[in-house]
């Protein structure tokens, strides 16, 4: 593993224990160049996605993004980060389970509503406002009145 610090190749595993409810390992490295230490982790890939941009681009599905999407929809909201992990990892999983090599960001988006819509309300909205591209303040209350509309039918 690449030292993060320096650039250096070589690097030393101080220590590693599992995460994530055994999902992933977590490693301490030090580097043996500089002696600076860092983290890395280490997580099973089913497959390799492809995320399908609403313009025809391609790119693969980044999970490191995904994360921190959802963190900035949920910025100064009280949500158990182990809650927040695990929504991610629950999305990644479905999405590598579905036999399905390339997604529409159009899908991605949609999984994180719904995840933000049972973590955090004023996430959801967050998000919503960015992920359907809010032009003014009447878009946010059309939006949350069919967020209220669909509490009271519950």
């Amino acid at each position: 593993m690449k030292c993060p610090f320096c650039g250096a190749d070589d690097t030393q595993v101080k220590d590693s224990r599992p995460t994530e409810e055994g999902a992933a390992i977590r490693r301490r490295r030090a580097c043996t160049a500089c002696g600076m230490r860092f983290t890395t982790f280490e997580r099973v890939q089913l497959r390799e996605l492809t995320v399908v941009k609403h313009g025809g681009k391609r790119e693969p599905l980044d999970r490191d993004k995904l994360a921190r999407s959802m963190n900035i929809a949920l910025r100064k909201r009280n949500v158990d980060p182990e809650r927040v992990e695990r929504v991610i990892n629950s999305i990644v999983r479905r999405l590598e389970s579905s036999g399905e090599s390339e997604v529409s960001s159009k899908a991605v988006g949609e999984m994180v509503m719904a995840a933000l819509a049972s973590l955090d309300q004023v996430a959801y909205v967050r998000y919503a406002s960015v992920y359907r591209n809010f032009r003014e303040a009447s878009d946010f209350g059309d939006f949350v009145g069919t967020l209220e509309e669909e509490d009271v039918s519950d």
